[in-house]
């Protein structure tokens, strides 16, 4: 099976960021111990970076087929927002080469992760920028194309982008209008901004384009995944 490299503490962070990654049993143990022990303790040595790297390299790989034939050969420069260690990129990255790829992420581990559509605003995290670096680089995408900004420390860039993704991200455990004003400064009328939502109506007020362009029913995120470009204000 094909699979990303991935070391221990990167897996961990996969595990963090895609609650879906953990085995069953794991599961059983976090729900026995609760959210603590399993973010701090369980996931820091009690996983199989082997088995989670291939388990992740199948869910990115889902991922990008929904959103391969929305990426055009001429979108040069990709946002990704909460991308987590950047599997979907990685894979982006071997389908449609010399790209350039921004990611806006916070830099720490919560001590207690949640899932949920939060719908405000919230400290929730769990990545670490160094590891996600390493990460991106030893799974061959070039230095060069890489630029992770801290959304706590850094300004954040301010360029034209192509396409913005964040699964899982906006409008999930950070509400969309945090950022609206950001995405307005740094999209073109025809910039593609994917992302998952349990409230699509409310997308048709922001975007003149909305599209539905899958449907997850049967895991921990119910939602609609969403395609939209150019803001109606």
């Amino acid at each position: 099976m094909e699979s990303f490299i991935l070391q221990n503490k990167t897996a961990r962070l996969a595990v963090l960021q895609r609650i879906e990654l953990a085995s069953p049993f794991l599961l059983k143990i976090r729900k026995l111990f609760g959210r603590y022990i399993f973010s701090n303790i369980i996931t820091k040595y009690f996983l199989n970076p082997k088995l989670i790297s291939q388990e992740y390299y199948k869910m990115m790989q889902e991922e990008f087929l929904i959103i391969k034939k929305f990426i055009s050969s001429n979108d040069n420069f990709f946002l990704g927002i909460g991308s987590g260690i950047g599997g979907l990129e990685l894979l982006i990255n071997q389908n449609f080469k010399d790209k350039n790829y921004y990611f806006i992420e916070r830099n720490y581990v919560s001590k207690k992760v949640k899932y949920g559509w939060g719908g405000m605003a919230n400290n929730e995290a769990y990545n670490d920028l160094e590891l996600q670096m390493n990460f991106l680089k030893i799974n061959n995408m070039n230095e060069s194309q890489i630029n992770i900004y801290d959304y706590d420390k850094d300004d954040l860039p301010e360029i034209k982008f192509d396409i913005v993704i964040s699964l899982f991200s906006l409008d999930y455990h950070y509400d969309f209008n945090i950022y609206i004003d950001y995405l307005k400064k740094v999209s073109k009328p025809e910039t593609k901004l994917i992302f998952d939502t349990i409230r699509v109506d409310y997308f048709n007020k922001i975007f003149k384009n909305v599209k539905i362009i899958s449907t997850n029913l049967d895991t921990v995120h119910k939602s609609n995944r969403i395609i939209c470009s150019n803001f109606i204000n």
